[in-house]
């Protein structure tokens, strides 16, 4: 199972093995990225703190209890980190999706309109969902076990967030 794999390279990682750290990255860095991405709604920004977040992790690592949910702990740390950036700007913080929409063909602006679009009208928990079902591609059952949810809450807040955007989208097409 991979939870027991993502354990046993915390521990590798705690006994000082460094190259443990690759495997934790890649397993757990998209639910951090988009938890931070909704709170900065920017990608610049986004990916710094990311940065941030997992330096900050590394070095709080003894304090993470062993068994729990890694990814979730993780995901505290990055919204907590981007709640601050946010706090310490004190400024709407704009999105960069709207500035460089203009160098992209007319399918590829489309996609940061909808993440932006889904950051606006999507709860926090439904957005997260669907950015890792949709567009990271984990299945939900990988999905449910990273985020300590039932599978059935999981698909459930999944086509929740995709029949919310498709009724705005629909909306807007037809205004």
């Amino acid at each position: 199972m991979k939870k027991d794999k993502l354990e046993r390279k915390i521990a590798a990682l705690r006994q000082g093995d460094g190259s443990a750290f690759d495997y934790i990255y890649e397993h757990t860095h998209r639910s951090a990225y988009f938890a931070i991405l909704y709170i900065v709604r920017d990608k610049m920004y986004a990916e710094d703190l990311l940065q941030e977040t997992f330096v900050k992790a590394v070095a709080s690592l003894p304090q993470y209890t062993a068994g729990t949910n890694f990814t979730a702990w993780l995901c505290t740390i990055a919204k907590s980190l981007a709640l601050n950036h946010v706090k310490k700007y004190k400024r709407e913080i704009p999105t960069d999706f709207e500035a460089d929409a203009y160098k992209f063909g007319s399918g590829e602006a489309e996609i940061p309109y909808i993440f932006d679009l889904a950051a606006r009208v999507l709860a926090e928990d439904e957005y997260e969902i669907l950015m890792l079902c949709q567009v990271s591609g984990y299945k939900r059952r990988e999905v449910a076990e990273m985020l300590g949810m039932p599978i059935g809450t999981v698909t459930w807040k999944n086509n929740e967030a995709l029949k919310k955007l498709k009724k705005i989208i629909e909306k807007e097409d037809g205004a």
